[in-house]
């Protein structure tokens, strides 16, 4: 059983574990951009959660016993949402709309976090106004980031997945909370979290043909850029912010979340003036749309009169 520091006596432990996972998160585009010369999206999110699922298995290698079928689901819908719908959404939106509108509107998700932890799972409190205020602040930031690095324009079809992306998150977030009152250890609910996420993963990994070229992950930046990604951000990082969820609740917790373009602004700004020196002039165009993580980390190239639409490499 885990035996946590309640959320009373030392609330600002949640709230640190929050900041340092959602600050992780907004800087793992860094990564995404190394692998996207050698992988496809889908294979990295494979290859990262594959990494994290070895991980957390040797640091806690007891088995999660007498979960019962309406836990064992609770776990599969955390990994659909969570590990699997949640950045594959994200990045398809990207191929249809413009990187503004899915960084503001997946930003939206502590929103549909409170709604759903209130009216479906019936906790939380009632959404007061200052929350509301706090929200709207939030977002009129983060829009006016995201516009000076990116043009917005309506798109439905891109949108409406971006709107999607934030909301499946919500779901994993209130789930977390709920599987956190199960009393097991978190880096077991984490792991079977993830192994579900994997299984659900698979289907789409097989219809998108990866490549089988293992010299790939020979590569020295593969390797380093992999074992970030898998371990630190997805291992370490969700058992972090499943943790700090279970303290805080998933409405306190997703607040953190407004903070992570702040992250990849920052973060985008250095590696721009860093391939500026190296290469005299940035030949890609950061996709910052991850507020929540983790394919901030794609990239788009910038358009060619023989590109069609400048779709996700």
């Amino acid at each position: 059983m885990d035996h946590p520091i309640s959320a009373p006596s030392r609330p600002y432990l949640g709230h640190l574990a929050a900041l340092m996972t959602v600050t992780v998160w907004g800087a793992t585009f860094i990564s995404t951009k190394v692998l996207l010369r050698s992988f496809t999206p889908v294979e990295i999110l494979f290859d990262r959660f594959l990494l994290g699922f070895f991980l957390l298995l040797l640091m806690h290698p007891r088995p999660l016993r007498g979960a019962g079928l309406r836990r064992e689901l609770a776990f599969a819908a955390a990994g659909l949402c969570g590990v699997c719908l949640y950045y594959l959404l994200e990045n398809i939106a990207l191929e249809y709309t413009m990187t503004a509108n899915v960084s503001i509107i997946v930003s939206s998700a502590p929103l549909f976090t409170a709604l759903i932890s209130r009216l479906i799972f019936r906790e939380g409190q009632r959404l007061r106004g200052s929350f509301l205020l706090g929200f709207l602040l939030a977002m009129g930031g983060i829009g006016i980031m995201a516009v000076q690095d990116s043009p917005m324009a309506v798109s439905p079809a891109g949108d409406l997945l971006a709107l999607l992306a934030a909301v499946v998150w919500a779901i994993y977030s209130s789930l977390t909370k709920r599987i956190s009152a199960y009393g097991y250890p978190t880096i077991l609910t984490t792991r079977r979290v993830f192994f579900y996420g994997i299984l659900f993963m698979l289907p789409v990994l097989a219809v998108s043909h990866p490549a089988w070229e293992p010299e790939r992950f020979l590569a020295a930046e593969n390797i380093g850029n992999l074992l970030f990604l898998g371990l630190g951000a997805s291992a370490l990082c969700f058992v972090s912010w499943n943790w700090a969820v279970g303290r805080l609740g998933p409405v306190k917790a997703s607040a953190y979340i407004y903070l992570s373009p702040v992250v990849t602004l920052a973060a985008s700004a250095l590696l721009r003036l860093a391939e500026r020196r190296m290469d005299g002039e940035s030949s890609y165009e950061l996709v910052q749309a991850d507020a929540l993580t983790m394919t901030a980390g794609t990239y788009r190239r910038r358009t060619r009169p023989q590109d069609e639409g400048g779709a996700l490499t």
